[in-house]
């Protein structure tokens, strides 16, 4: 099957997927026509539903955008840049566009390396909304542990949010953005990947870190909210999201129950070109 260069793909936004997310979440969201999705949950939406005999045998897609760069390599997501300019709306159609930004290859401590950069953008009433772009690393085939989180500062005082996970909220989480990569519910595959517990999503907990500053009142529209996954956060847990070192203004960690920082993020005034 040829792999394209681009995928475009339109629905309705409608509003059951805010409100499952927020049931996951035990919040209570507006979801009605009209209302807007919140930011960073556009990843509930607009999904690739890749068919079965087109996945591989760690669950991801062989075909479609990104295309793994050989057999045997192992999927990791490193982060991202998303650009909000406006929230989703709740029964309009919108369109998302992706494509390949980037791969570059190179020799890593454990073999071949190489990251893929895919770029989302997604439009609503004939305007660009949301630009994003994924960073997507591939990894050298094997189950060599992966290297143990480095000790981290004590984190500054301030407002945290935390999030208990476990199997059930893994099993919905993936359900909600049709994520069918083992590592998050086959334990025998996590280990075969060097894990030592089933993975929590990266995006989940990119989520959390976006939600930490909404529920204070910190707007992510027209600013660029910048995550990294710096360590593996496996269950079952609860995990903490705090400030960052500059105030959650500018950006927040989420921290695992042994205070090692998992995933960072920042946010800039940074207004894309319109």
């Amino acid at each position: 099957m040829p792999h394209p260069d681009k995928i475009e793909r339109t629905e309705i936004i409608a509003s059951e997927p805010t409100e499952s997310l927020a049931a996951m979440l035990d919040l209570t969201v507006p979801c009605a026509l009209g209302d807007k999705v919140p930011p960073l949950w556009h990843w509930t939406y607009l999904l690739d539903r890749t068919p079965e005999r087109h996945l591989g045998e760690d669950g991801h897609p062989v075909v479609g955008i990104p295309v793994p760069p050989g057999p045997g390599r192992r999927r990791m997501f490193a982060g991202g840049r998303v650009t909000t300019r406006e929230l989703l709306e709740i029964g309009k159609p919108a369109t998302k566009v992706t494509s390949v930004k980037q791969t570059v290859t190179k020799e890593g401590r454990t073999g071949p390396l190489t990251i893929t950069t895919v770029q989302h953008d997604i439009f609503q009433n004939r305007a660009l909304i949301i630009h994003e772009e994924q960073d997507i690393l591939y990894r050298a085939a094997g189950s060599d542990p992966l290297p143990r989180p480095a000790k981290s500062p004590a984190p500054l005082p301030g407002p945290t949010l935390d999030l208990s996970v476990d199997e059930r909220l893994l099993f919905r989480f993936s359900a909600l953005t049709y994520n069918a990569h083992r590592i998050h519910y086959d334990l025998d595959w996590c280990h075969r990947e060097g894990y030592t517990g089933l993975v929590i999503h990266g995006p989940l907990l990119a989520i959390m870190m976006g939600e930490h500053m909404r529920r204070n009142e910190i707007p992510l529209v027209d600013k660029v909210f910048d995550y990294r996954l710096v360590s593996p956060m496996t269950t079952p847990q609860t995990f903490s999201v705090f400030p960052s070192q500059k105030g959650l203004q500018k950006g927040a960690e989420a921290r695992s129950a042994a205070g090692a920082v998992c995933a960072i993020s920042t946010l800039t005034d940074e207004r894309p070109n319109r």
